[in-house]
């Protein structure tokens, strides 16, 4: 999928909307709406968690280990996020910053701050990941994170597996389409989709040999969600010598990995008006401040926001996005390739015969049969209110 979406991006030299208006017609436009309107609701609430991020790095100097050590970490995240004001407060800080790197355009802007922050996010996982298993009881934490438990393995859990792939590649959204669409001539897209992937699957793995060695050396229950993230590791952290400074480098590697990713969603939106003849300044700050809008709702979840068919207004978002939106992007997009586009896609993804591409019949097929009906079967399982 993410190969099918470079190709179509790099082709169309487009945003997610005009690339299949202009390689597909008809209503395969519709496909590119989706996923700009799925980058525009999950930005709304991921800068919302964003924010917690800024708040919790600055707090690590600022008393959140004391709190932690003394049993209050529950106690401190449940003030923080029912205080409305504090976390619009640091939402619209997390947009601001988004906002300000999108502004400054592709070069400037993106390439630039991603030359920074990924070296940094790579180097603060292995600082943290150095500490973490060199704890005392940290290898009971290295079992259970690798050894393999088969027994574990269930339709449910393969579902799960492969909707957070989907959704931590940004894949069903037109993100690659957008970045495909930057991409140069000479480069080859299974390469580059191939590389995306496999640094996407490294920062997974290596995240959780920060997290995992860490709990189980201090006895602590991992749990999951808000709850693993912003209780369970700072009560870990706040037993560690030098607690502050493990606590903070954790929360600005968080930060670091939200930011990148809002980076990229706010592009995908702005893209489209863009390429409409807005400027990119006008476009960034215009579509950032409408995401950073409908983002309030959420920031209230927990303080009496209105919900939506009995859902928090932030669970709500997040469900119609990634449990609806991103799967049925996913399928069309593989059967646009597969189907619509063959022979075309073909000639793109071999630079118009100037590469060897080996698994072409094999991804045709993936395309058109495999790819959709696994994406189907995440889309069914994932649609329990």
């Amino acid at each position: 999928v993410m190969l099918a979406e470079m190709a179509i991006g790099r082709k169309a030299q487009l945003n997610a909307v005009g690339s299949f208006g202009k390689l597909g017609g008809g209503l395969w436009p519709l496909v590119g709406w989706m996923g700009v309107a799925a980058g525009f609701i999950i930005l709304s609430f991921y800068a919302v968690i964003g924010g917690w991020t800024i708040k919790y790095f600055i707090h690590s100097f600022t008393g959140l280990m004391a709190d932690a050590a003394a049993g209050k970490a529950g106690d401190v995240f449940g003030g923080f996020v029912t205080n409305t004001m504090q976390v619009i407060l640091y939402q619209a800080g997390f947009m601001l910053m988004t906002i300000w790197v999108v502004y400054k355009g592709v070069g400037e802007g993106i390439e630039k701050y991603c030359k920074i922050l990924m070296p940094a996010l790579f180097l603060i996982l292995l600082i943290l990941i150095g500490r973490s298993v060199t704890l005392e009881g940290a290898s009971k934490g290295l079992e259970f994170y690798l050894k393999p438990d088969f027994s574990k393995i269930t339709g449910a859990t393969i579902s799960a597996a492969l909707g957070q792939a989907f959704f931590s590649l940004s894949l069903g959204m037109g993100g690659m389409v957008t970045y495909g669409s930057y991409v140069d001539r000479k480069t080859a897209l299974p390469g580059s989709a191939i590389q995306v992937c496999f640094i996407d699957t490294m920062v997974a793995i290596l995240a959780g040999l920060v997290i995992f060695p860490a709990v189980f050396a201090f006895g602590v229950d991992a749990g999951a969600g808000p709850g693993l993230t912003f209780v369970t590791l700072p009560s870990v952290f706040a037993k560690m010598p030098g607690a502050m400074i493990w606590s903070a480098l954790f929360f600005l590697l968080l930060f670091i990995a939200a930011l990148t990713s809002a980076i990229s969603l706010l592009e995908v939106v702005s893209a489209y008006f863009i390429d409409k003849g807005w400027s990119r300044p006008q476009a960034a700050v215009i579509m950032g401040l409408l995401i950073f809008a409908l983002g309030i709702p959420s920031a209230m979840s927990l303080t009496g926001a209105p919900k939506v068919a009995g859902k928090d207004f932030l669970d709500a978002m997040d469900f119609i996005s990634s449990n609806v939106l991103l799967p049925l992007g996913g399928v069309f997009i593989s059967l646009f390739v597969g189907w619509f586009w063959t022979s075309d896609a073909e000639r793109e993804v071999t630079n118009e015969g100037a590469l060897t591409f080996g698994l072409m019949s094999m991804w045709i097929w993936v395309c058109r049969v495999i790819a959709p009906a696994a994406i189907l079967y995440i889309f069914y399982t994932g649609l329990k209110w």
